[in-house]
């Protein structure tokens, strides 16, 4: 009889929890849906506001650019708000907004995360998926993350926007700070409760987002993810006019007397280039298994290819690899390493595209020479043509704009008495911002800041372009590493990788700057490795 009246009080108790958690989520429905229209937010209105009661998650049509993994996945229900913050008329006479994107799911894990954009100038679906194209591990919503994202201040992916300040700014960090702050105030509404951390993550523009977010906004965010991050982007529009002026000059011509950019250097010449890389560096980790870990003491030379290359391709690879300098030999913009994974898709589409018209499609001329000369270049110069961009006189004119676009600071004093974390993740084969680069500056931030290790981490991805891609292991989770460090106190020492490019093979990705090292044992299984 007692049993079986505890039965009859278990039944009673988990019906009444069911029928809690359903009013529960009724009355977040109603709340969410009570939004639309709402303008109680400082200079915001919320424009959409509809209930998702799950379903697959929606594709981003600018992946290609932000890093996000294409894959379906089911989300979980979850309120979607979008908004505006700041509707004007621009100097230009056109309309513009801060737009964003915050979806709230029914079961919040008491977490927040910022999601980079890529070029922005459009609205992302809200998901946070890791920002790598290889990456399998569930994006932040299916984990019970609050998740935004904005269009950066305006729409559209050319610069057209740059004839207006504000715009600028707003692009460069401030749509950040008001995105941000109304996304808190959103979440505090809706859960009743603010979040207990916050977080920022994105790749490439988003990258530069994430360590602007780091530096201008350190009492905001707990931790970041800034993948393959374009920070000094103004100086790297310098670098891809740099690259287009010599691509296009060793540009051979078609039988019409074109010159077809994308011929300047072959897939020959690239796959020869690549596999004398691995020959000559792959076998300094321990192991010759097309990775090449050790990257920094790879001493490859163009020279050793000059018979296969001939004279004028080898100088064209010093050229490009040197990084840009004005006439005096002053270095503008970083060299690159070289690495295998400069024969890849993700490699070619920036520096050279596949055109085979008069009309090149290398992104570096497509997106760069329109960002430099609309939006980098002061005064104000949309027609300004970046293959007469001159290295002497003319980088003094990005100065401006590299003031207020560039997330170069070294002091991180705030953010790290706070207790924030950065993760830093690069692919040592990007050919848009240069491996160089952002270790000079992890370099540099270390001489500043004390205790560097302690708040910031970098982590090389030897082979992988641009956000993923390439002969790689692009395959991993920067986000719970960074839970990891901020909730746990483990600082990551090493992610472990895989990758469709070596099926069935795991790797560490180590702490820069030590590197993965082979020490016996079965090759394709990470602990074979150790990082040193």
């Amino acid at each position: 009889m007692m049993m079986n009246s505890n039965r009859l009080w278990l039944a009673a108790a988990v019906s009444a929890l069911s029928a809690s958690a359903f009013a529960a989520d009724a009355d977040f429905q109603r709340q969410c849906l009570a939004l639309k229209g709402d303008n109680s937010l400082y200079r915001t209105e919320i424009t959409r506001a509809d209930w998702v009661g799950g379903g697959d998650m929606p594709s981003d049509r600018m992946s290609a650019l932000t890093g996000a993994a294409v894959r379906k996945l089911q989300m979980p229900p979850h309120c979607l708000l979008e908004g505006s913050i700041e509707p004007r008329k621009g100097a230009d006479g056109k309309d513009y907004a801060t737009t964003f994107q915050l979806r709230l799911p029914a079961e919040w894990n008491r977490k927040f995360l910022f999601q980079g954009g890529g070029m922005d100038g459009f609205l992302a679906p809200a998901v946070g998926s890791i920002p790598f194209r290889g990456a399998t591990a569930l994006p932040a919503l299916m984990r019970g993350y609050a998740v935004v994202s904005m269009d950066g201040g305006h729409r559209g992916r050319d610069a057209a926007f740059a004839a207006d300040q504000q715009a600028r700014l707003d692009l460069a960090y401030a749509a950040t700070g008001k995105v941000t702050a109304a996304a808190k105030q959103l979440i505090g509404r809706l859960y009743r409760s603010e979040p207990q951390k916050s977080y920022f993550m994105g790749c490439s523009n988003g990258g530069r987002e994430a360590m602007m977010a780091a530096q201008r906004y350190p009492l905001e965010f707990d931790g970041v993810v800034a993948g393959n991050p374009g920070f000094r982007l103004a100086y790297a529009a310098v670098g891809e006019a740099w690259d287009n002026q010599h691509i296009m000059a060793a540009a051979p011509q078609n039988a019409r007397g074109e010159k077809i950019f994308a011929n300047a250097l072959t897939k020959a010449d690239l796959d020869a280039v690549s596999q004398a890389v691995l020959n000559r560096c792959d076998a300094k980790d321990g192991l010759k298994d097309g990775l090449v870990n050790a990257w920094e003491s790879c001493d490859f030379k163009p020279e050793m290819l000059q018979k296969q290359l001939g004279a004028h391709k080898v100088k064209l690879l010093n050229t490009l690899f040197g990084g840009a300098k004005n006439s005096r030999g002053e270095q503008i913009y970083a060299s690159w390493p070289y690495d295998a994974g400069i024969n890849s898709e993700g490699w070619r589409q920036w520096k050279l595209g596949s055109s085979q018209t008069a009309q090149p499609d290398a992104r570096n001329i497509v997106l760069g020479a329109d960002s430099l000369a609309g939006l980098f270049i002061t005064p104000y110069s949309p027609n300004f043509d970046t293959m007469k961009f001159d290295f002497d006189r003319d980088t003094a004119k990005v100065r401006q704009m590299a003031g207020i676009f560039n997330a170069d600071s070294t002091n991180l004093t705030t953010f790290n008495r706070r207790g924030g974390k950065m993760l830093l993740v690069q692919g040592v084969s990007d050919p848009v911002f240069s491996t160089h680069d952002l270790r000079d500056w992890y370099r540099q931030l270390q001489a500043d800041t004390p205790n560097t290790p302690d708040s910031t981490r970098l982590f090389m991805v030897p082979g992988m372009a641009h956000c993923g891609t390439g002969p790689a292991l692009d395959d991993f989770d920067p986000l719970t590493a960074l839970e990891n460090w901020t909730d746990n106190g483990i600082a990551p020492d090493r992610i472990i990788a895989q990758g469709k490019a070596f099926p069935g093979k795991s790797q560490p990705l180590c702490a820069y700057p030590k590197t993965a090292v082979y020490t016996g044992g079965d090759e394709n299984k990470a602990e074979s490795f150790v990082c040193r």
